[in-house]
């Protein structure tokens, strides 16, 4: 089976020396060793950088991070490509080399501008999710509930003008809703689950779902588990907003992180839920994958690098999908709507893309 995963946050691991992508024991989720053995046709190299985190240095941890996806093309020995249209896309499950694609997760590196999309798109980036934490473009799930800003609504329009898929992951309910009255192309999530099934509020309504699918949508099923199964939700709930307050010392982040640990991970069963709801209220074409990976504390038991993705074909077929479902979820809804939203021919995302390698 091919796969085509929407999210995974190995760049900033590797930019910060955690991990080593080529090496399966290399300490990440994602190795390009895991990446072949499963089958990945196409990774989502998420670009994470928050102003909260880096004040007055996103644009240029942004571009390093960038960078970081195209060394890792580099040094896989033609076994990955960073991609930037549909064609390169598409090639990439005909007959491979890996597809990589680059988003923004969360728009902090543009500084307030929507104008500045365009330096990322030069650079490679072909999705963008507007706001992590509250930004100057949009309110968020984990932040205020306010919708997208002016300038937000500039920055979702401008993206689409330039083939940058529009990624509502993360957005708060209006800002989700504001986003579909604005667009008119098809919109994904990349990595949110079904919130009727776990009630975190980074997962999509089912009214959300169905208008995603409206759309010609893809909604990506993240494997952490805390957006996965409700009792897992509520015993970490209370860590992790203290995680996610401002100025915690690194002393009590560290024991969070330790508690975290403790609490019984849920069983792969949960996947296989979440994409059977998602099914009933949107459609067999709303529904792909989007693990997260490399962004997440834990997985579901069975999950512990992205070499196991091999193990979710049977599982989707035990859950009562036909074999055109399970491939839709594996790859073919995520391909198909990239290819509508990607430039189709190659521009200047490809030769910006190298430049930034190379500093």
């Amino acid at each position: 089976m091919k796969f085509f995963d929407a999210h995974c946050d190995t760049a900033k691991r590797v930019l910060d020396g955690e991990v080593d992508f080529f090496r399966s024991d290399g300490g990440g989720h994602v190795s390009l060793p895991g990446m072949l053995a499963a089958g990945i046709q196409c990774q989502l190299f998420a670009v994470f950088v928050l102003s909260r985190d880096h004040p007055g240095e996103e644009r240029a941890r942004a571009e390093e991070m960038i960078a970081t996806v195209y060394r890792l093309a580099e040094g896989s020995q033609g076994k990955m490509r960073v991609v930037t249209t549909a064609e390169e896309l598409r090639q990439g499950f005909a007959a491979g080399p890996i597809a990589a694609l680059i988003g923004l997760e969360g728009a902090d590196p543009l500084e307030g501008k929507a104008e500045n999309l365009r330096h990322f798109f030069e650079l490679g980036v072909r999705n963008l999710i507007p706001a992590w934490l509250d930004n100057p473009f949009s309110g968020t799930a984990f932040g205020s509930d306010r919708s997208l800003t002016p300038e937000g609504e500039a920055l979702v329009q401008l993206a689409e003008e330039l083939g940058v898929m529009v990624d509502v992951s993360h957005l708060s309910d209006p800002a989700f809703w504001r986003t579909l009255e604005v667009t008119k192309k098809p919109l994904i999530a990349s990595h949110s689950n079904c919130r009727a099934l776990c009630p975190s509020p980074r997962n999509l309504t089912d009214q959300m779902i169905r208008a995603l699918a409206d759309r010609g949508g893809v909604l990506g099923i993240n494997l952490s588990p805390g957006f996965l199964d409700p009792e897992y939700y509520e015993r970490t709930r209370p860590l992790v907003r203290r995680l996610l307050q401002e100025e915690l010392p690194a002393e009590e982040k560290v024991k969070l992180r330790e508690g975290l640990k403790k609490i019984p991970r849920p069983d792969l069963e949960w996947i296989a839920r979440h994409v059977r709801h998602a099914i009933q209220v949107g459609g067999e074409d709303v529904i792909g994958l989007g693990g997260d990976l490399d962004g997440i504390s834990a997985t579901p038991l069975g999950i512990e690098t992205v070499a196991d993705y091999a193990l979710l074909p049977e599982l989707l077929e035990r859950a009562g999908l036909v074999p055109r479902q399970v491939e839709k979820v594996c790859y073919r809804n995520f391909l198909r709507v990239f290819s509508e939203v990607l430039p189709s021919a190659p521009g200047a995302g490809a030769g910006g893309g190298h430049q930034a390698s190379s500093r």
